[in-house]
């Protein structure tokens, strides 16, 4: 068996361009990845188009470790992003061939499942205004839904520190979504590295009493030695540190389990070169009692390749998932796909060979491509509206 085209689709929403890549072999089975570049979907089909005609075109797609080795060495370049996105899209896509060709779910291929449901927390519900009520209101429909857990950034532009009246704002966020959800809920707070390390100490502190499940990405990814001032500072109030969506190879990640900089890594399987690479990561990152929650702001084909990689990884967490509430309707891209319980707030494990998806390429083409730029630090970023980039050609959908 050879792959015989690779064809890239690109899916847009308000906010977010969503690019599957579809993997033809010349004996007739398909697979499909899935990634979400911010800001970057031009400069992955460039990668994709010249790695199909160097590595990927005429390769056994049951040979992964050779293929990903070749497209992450054989360029001779250092590894960026826009490289391990590709891998990763190619990857999956190749775990989902070799998973219809044996009959068997990838999570089989990889080890076998070590749970039966995967608890999962919500993203992308509070796409409303900066109020305490909004933000009450917005978490009982998360709460309503199933979920026993969520994640928010209620610190609205910030960079490097708060004024006093946007700290208190954030933290009366905060307050407000303890008291819709309850004492038993998690409560997530990611930061998105906006701080400089004081400014995140102080406001982890402040925080405290809502018992949040753990401050993400506290500070800016570049400075891991800014990131273990933070946690050490915080490890006495019990609240975890997580972080790793934007570190992309294992070589980043050495030195934030030497420094133990961190209790939660978060890869993103879609960033970090695929299922195999995240699932060898969770692996080494047990050796230092640190569990994986991993990144995930795809759509349905990312969100199953995260549950596969969940239910084989003994020292998982938690699951990210926008798709409930934040265009909700990108679910529809695919048919098989699991949903989160309404009762426990779980996924159960996948079913179906290989993926266990598959991709509605008519509806992808129904929702073209939208040029945006999507920035974390504008005001009012929450509403997960992007702002259209009218400075740029219409760019093609694949």
């Amino acid at each position: 068996m050879r792959i015989s085209a690779l064809r890239p689709m690109v899916m847009g929403t308000p906010w977010r361009n969503l690019t599957f890549v579809v993997v033809e072999t010349d004996e007739g089975l398909r697979g499909v990845g899935e990634v979400r570049m911010v800001n970057h979907t031009d400069a992955l089909l460039g990668y994709l188009q010249e790695a199909g005609r160097n590595h990927i075109l005429g390769s056994d797609p049951f040979k992964i470790e050779d293929l990903v080795q070749r497209m992450f060495r054989r360029d001779f370049a250092r590894a960026s992003e826009i490289m391990t996105s590709a891998i990763a899209v190619i990857e999956m896509a190749c775990w989902d061939i070799m998973g219809q060709a044996l009959g068997v779910p990838i999570y089989q291929l990889l080890g076998g499942a070590v749970r039966e449901r995967i608890p999962a927390y919500a993203n992308g519900w509070y796409t409303v205004e900066r109020s305490t009520e909004e933000f009450h209101t917005a978490a009982r429909r998360v709460s309503a839904r199933g979920y026993r857990a969520l994640k928010v950034d209620p610190f609205g532009a910030g960079f490097y520190e708060l004024s006093r009246t946007e700290k208190l704002r954030s933290i009366a966020l905060i307050e407000a979504v303890r008291a819709a959800v309850g004492p038993d809920f998690e409560i997530l707070i990611e930061m998105h590295g906006r701080f400089n390390p004081v400014t995140a100490i102080e406001i982890t502190r402040e925080l405290a009493p809502f018992r949040p499940g753990w401050i993400e990405e506290p500070v800016p990814p570049e400075n891991l030695r800014a990131l273990q001032k933070v946690a050490t500072a915080v490890a006495p109030l019990g609240i975890p540190v997580a972080t790793g969506e934007r570190m992309h190879t294992m070589y980043e990640f050495r030195e934030l389990f030497e420094l133990q900089a961190a209790d939660i890594i978060q890869a993103d399987i879609t960033h970090f070169g695929g299922l195999l690479a995240t699932k060898k990561l969770a692996a080494w990152a047990d050796a230092y009692y640190m569990l994986i929650a991993p990144h995930n702001v795809c759509g349905p084909v990312g969100t199953a390749a995260a549950l596969h990689l969940a239910a084989c990884t003994p020292n998982f967490k938690i699951q990210e998932h926008f798709n409930d509430f934040a265009d909700a309707w990108v679910k529809e891209a695919v048919v098989g796909l699991p949903e989160v319980d309404p009762v426990n707030g779980c996924f159960p494990l996948p079913n179906g060979p290989g993926l266990g998806v598959t991709l509605n390429e008519e509806f992808v083409a129904a929702h073209p491509r939208e040029q945006i730029f999507f920035d974390l630090f504008e005001e009012n970023w929450q509403r997960r509206q992007a702002r259209q980039n009218t400075s740029v050609d219409d760019a093609p959908n694949a």
